[in-house]
């Protein structure tokens, strides 16, 4: 473990962000899965091609497009491989997970469902995994079931089961809890539900960060993720769907780039994925992604997960020593990722006052109402951590919380 913690403490060197004082004090940041700090290799890649390789891509004939082009269709190729997808026209580029997922909503459920079928989701469920369900849904005249999860924030595999029958058309959960950290068993779930027929999205916004992810060891049909939750640029995220759906599927949006004859008299579209990408798309965002994921992958998961593991275990005990401070959701499998409440105070407080410390956590529903209701509380504050955060920093965090503690007199 001592090996593993100087290594985090190496790490913080390669973002530069990490370096700076707020209020004072060196920052303390623990909201990763809000959004992940960037590595200065991502940082300058995406500034050298602004600053001497700009140009759009496809069609461009001169130098510069050929070259943008080249590092744009590069990046997808190495998102393919970090996802370990068949083909590289399995991987659409978004503007994020919440894209990915109206966009298999509405070009690839809604032609799928009649009134009175079923779309499975999870109590856990980000918002963006609940309303565009619930949107197509509406307007066929469908549903939108949720499975219920445990008081310990896990699926419940028994009511999981039993929500499966010849009405459910269509299944998206989370493979990572944005909220709790919980890490479902994804494989085993998405096994059932295909012995069945149904199509399955998986959700990886806050999994791919942590883990490595073989979407066709998983064998879901969709993965969807963001690159700002995987130490890349903001406004860009992916879409994996199995290349034999996404043939099927109308485009999603109308614009350049996805053609291949327009008239008046009518419209013909490329093959996926160009068919899912109108418009000139995030180029300097795309290559900011491949940046990231070779930075991830020269690190290696074991690395990773061992600085993590021992970071969730130490923030753990060091929570739980506090008595006025309860731990909401203590899954068996986890991602470095903890919400708490505190006796007498808001999670909203709690957040104020350990800014003042130089301590950046979450505090709100985590765009996860429905969650919250079932787990008896109208919010949370949650501390999520990376492989660049350390122990020293942990213990900061539960000083500050002590100092909360007797602030509201727990």
């Amino acid at each position: 473990m001592v090996n593993n913690m100087k290594e985090g403490y190496k790490l913080r060197d390669d973002f530069p962000i990490l370096n700076q004082e707020v209020n004072g004090k060196p920052l303390v940041y623990l909201d990763n899965a809000a959004t992940t700090q960037k590595p200065k290799a991502v940082i300058d890649r995406v500034s050298s091609f602004l600053a001497e390789e700009n140009a759009n891509i496809h069609r461009g004939v001169h130098h510069l497009s050929m070259n943008a082009t080249i590092a744009y269709d590069d990046a997808r190729s190495s998102v393919a491989k970090f996802i370990k997808a068949k083909s590289t026209d399995e991987i659409i580029f978004v503007r994020g997970a919440t894209e990915a997922v109206n966009l298999v909503a509405h070009s690839f459920c809604k032609n799928r469902i009649q009134k009175d079928d079923e779309i499975l989701v999870t109590e856990m469920e980000h918002h963006a995994n609940i309303i565009p369900w619930q949107i197509v849904a509406k307007e066929i005249g469908a549903k939108v079931i949720p499975i219920a999860i445990t008081d310990e924030g896990e699926i419940d595999l028994k009511d999981f089961e039993s929500k499966i029958n010849n009405r459910t058309k269509m299944a998206a959960f989370v493979h990572v809890s944005n909220a709790l950290g919980t890490i479902n068993p994804a494989k085993e779930m998405i096994a059932t539900l295909k012995s069945k027929n149904i199509p399955v999205l998986l959700d990886g916004a806050q999994a791919v960060a942590h883990q490595p992810v073989d979407v066709q060891d998983l064998d879901c049909d969709f993965y969807v993720f963001s690159s700002h939750k995987l130490f890349g640029p903001d406004g860009i995220g992916v879409l994996y769907g199995r290349s034999e759906l996404l043939t099927e599927m109308p485009p999603y949006q109308g614009g350049g780039d996805m053609i291949n004859i327009v008239s008046f008299e009518g419209t013909t579209f490329r093959s996926p994925p160009e068919r899912f990408e109108a418009g000139t798309p995030n180029i300097s965002g795309a290559i900011g992604l491949k940046k990231a994921i070779e930075y991830i992958t020269e690190l290696g998961w074991d690395k990773i997960h061992e600085i993590e593991s021992s970071l969730l275990d130490h923030a753990t005990e060091t929570l739980n020593a506090i008595p006025s401070l309860k731990i909401i959701g203590t899954a068996r499998s986890k991602v470095p990722v903890l919400s708490f409440t505190m006796k007498s105070a808001h999670p909203h407080d709690i957040a104020t006052i350990l800014d003042t410390n130089a301590i950046a956590v979450r505090a709100g529903h985590h765009c996860a109402q429905p969650l919250m209701k079932r787990l008896g509380v109208s919010a949370t504050t949650r501390a999520s951590m990376s492989f660049y955060n350390t122990t020293d920093e942990i213990n900061q965090l539960g000083d500050a919380l002590k100092k909360v503690s007797d602030i509201f007199g727990n």
